[in-house]
């Protein structure tokens, strides 16, 4: 059992570039391809129903047209010739171009459907395992209502334009698109009319994309702030109303709220100047079509079906960039989204996987080596690296561990004490690899933490937080979630091993209890209980406890701790000691205070020597004895 692995010298990996998120500036080409190269995987599945969906957009755009050109043969060739075969011909062409308008409509809309639901579908799925992918530290960082607010509002507003908008969009731009092929075929001159309002329609749409595309982004932030208000103040309710704080949150939520409020109004602001321009741009159009096209049809340069087919095209060349103005609103809202998803989806994972891991050893010893921590600090320097001392405590990079070197043996069970925000458990967490040291390193069975992958990692290293986290389902479904292929009987071997598996089949559903969100339906103990349970199922080398007992009442207590002494049987321990009698029962015991590892040994070691933890167990013993009966 005393099998060492090969020490394996890990390489830091080149740390990520360095993006800037131009918040406050609207998104230039770069900007635009990158969002575009982001989700080009995402949309990669749906490329054949694109073309085909684009295909019948085409086909819908030329049936539009049809309808004046079809006049326009009626007027010309028709009327004005007095030729009844022609206008029975147009009567009939035009019947069945109705229908298989009618039809490939259908067939558009499903098509473009199937696109846009499943392109949403797919990026739910990626935001949420990116989410899940990444670090303690991105959370760290992270509000917890900025982070739903990608999840809820960014991709809802997506939702709401591939809903209601995407079809009526990309119809439109086609529809641009081909009215202006057709024009130009009929009438080159008549079509330059057109082009007359062009260049104020372009410069309007410009500064419209400017201005909303940086309104949009300070709503989704605005969104972000409202939504961290509204789940903290929900989730701190009783202290809320404990201490009497419900107007100071009102007016926090309402200072965000406001804040939405008005950035919501500049973008109808910015909207209300634009939209008139395209319309006006489409009545000048008209009137130039009729006047020019006049004097044209005197000379004989245009017929009067011309000039009818033209006005009547106008609706199909103005009112597609007047839809698509009123749906530029949607856009940007979309595209800001995007932008923030993207960012999200860029993220990088600030506890990589190295490119070729190295299996977790079966067993080993736990190597803490010349270790440094601070939170604000880069993770990427290589183990032997050296860090000079902050200047002073006002450094905002400062440490939180200096210059640690521990061990822990094979088997050894180690109690971390110390005042609260010593750093015992950071040290905790790094040597579970939720965060990877600023320099110096960890190593399990002589191999670097940083060379395995997470998955190997967290087969031979098992955390138990100090309140047992349950998700919704049951009792069952909680403990498999470690090794999802269990079978019932191993889960139940798992409760058996810890001495509690009558505790659970005495419920009225036995093993298919459902706990409900969090666990509301099981008591502090029995939580617990089901995350020990959980963790005798993944059966780790290396157990890190942050003492599972320390809010529960005595007589919990006594079963949690019978419970737990079976599951550290022939492990390595590391415990986070809130109380001397947890450390008392350890091998060793680590003092950490002010980042060091101040003291080290046994505990009557440490009691005999008098320093820190001697202090600590005088003044604890002498509180016991005050609590006993006289």
């Amino acid at each position: 059992m005393n099998a060492r692995s090969p020490r394996h010298v890990w390489t830091p990996p080149e740390p990520p570039p360095v993006r800037t998120h131009r918040e406050d500036h609207p998104r230039d080409w770069a900007e635009t391809r990158r969002l575009l190269g982001r989700l080009a995987p995402v949309a990669e599945p749906y490329k054949r129903r694109l073309v085909v969906g684009a295909l019948l957009v085409v086909v819908y755009a030329l049936t539009i047209l049809a309808g004046p050109y079809l006049l326009k043969i009626a007027i010309d060739r028709g009327i004005a010739r007095h030729d009844g075969r022609v206008l029975d011909f147009v009567v009939v062409a035009y019947v069945i171009v109705t229908v298989i308008s009618w039809r490939v409509e259908g067939l558009q809309i499903k098509a473009m459907a199937l696109v846009g639901e499943g392109f949403l579908r797919d990026l739910r799925s990626r935001v949420f395992a990116q989410l899940l992918r990444l670090s303690m530290p991105f959370y760290d960082r992270a509000s917890s209502g900025v982070v739903v607010s990608r999840m809820t509002s960014d991709i809802d507003v997506m939702e709401n334009l591939v809903q209601q908008g995407l079809i009526l969009i990309v119809t439109n731009v086609v529809l641009l698109g081909v009215a202006i092929v057709v024009l130009a075929v009929v009438s080159w001159q008549l079509l330059l009319l057109c082009l007359v309002p062009l260049p104020a329609v372009a410069f309007a749409t410009i500064k419209f994309n400017r201005d909303s595309n940086r309104s949009y982004l300070l709503i989704r932030d605005w969104i972000g702030l409202t939504l961290t208000s509204l789940q903290e103040g929900i989730s701190g309710v009783r202290v809320i109303q404990a201490f009497d704080r419900s107007g100071v949150e009102v007016k926090r939520f309402s200072r965000h709220n406001r804040g939405l409020y008005d950035e919501y109004m500049h973008s109808v602001l910015i909207s209300c100047w634009y939209l008139p321009i395209i319309e006006f741009s489409g009545l000048i159009t008209t009137a130039l079509i009729i006047t020019v096209g006049g004097v044209l049809t005197v000379h004989g340069t245009v017929t009067i079906g011309t000039i009818t087919f033209f006005v009547l095209s106008l609706s199909n060349l103005f009112d597609p960039v007047q839809q698509l103005s009123q749906y530029v609103n949607q856009v940007q809202q979309a595209g800001a989204g995007l932008s923030k998803l993207a960012d999200l989806l860029d993220e990088p994972v600030d506890v990589p996987d190295p490119d070729v891991p190295v299996p977790a050893p079966d067993v080993g010893e736990i190597v803490v080596s010349g270790l440094w921590f601070g939170y604000g600090n880069p993770t990427a320097l290589a183990p032997d690296a050296t860090v000079d001392r902050p200047s002073d405590e006002t450094d905002p990079a400062r440490f939180v561990l200096r210059d640690v070197d521990l061990v822990i043996g094979e088997g050894e069970h180690l109690a971390l004490v110390g005042p609260t925000g010593a750093g015992k458990s950071t040290l905790a967490k790094l040597v579970a690899r939720f965060y990877d040291p600023t320099a110096g390193s960890v190593t399990f069975g002589g191999i670097d933490l940083r060379a395995m992958s997470g998955s190997s990692l967290r087969t031979r290293i098992c955390v138990v937080p100090q309140e047992g986290f349950l998700f919704s389902g049951t009792i069952l479904e909680n403990v498999r979630l470690v090794r999802p292929d269990a079978s019932e009987a191993e889960v139940i071997a798992a409760f058996d091993r810890l001495g509690i598996r009558g505790r659970f089949e005495s419920l009225p559903d036995g093993f298919a209890t459902e706990v409900h969100e969090r666990g509301s339906r099981l008591s502090a103990g029995e939580k617990q209980l089901v995350s020990l349970a959980r963790a005798a199922l993944a059966d780790p080398a290396v157990l890190v406890l942050d003492e599972a007992t320390s809010s529960l009442d005595p007589g919990t207590e006594s079963v949690v701790e019978s419970a737990l002494e079976r599951l550290m049987a022939d492990r390595t321990v590391i415990m986070i000691a809130h109380r001397l009698s947890t450390a008392e029962r350890a091998d060793r015991v680590g003092v950490v205070a002010d980042g060091v590892l101040a003291e080290l040994g046994t505990h009557a070691e440490l009691v005999a020597a008098g320093g820190r933890y001697g202090e600590l167990h005088r003044v604890w013993t002498e509180g016991l004895a005050t609590r006993r009966p006289v």
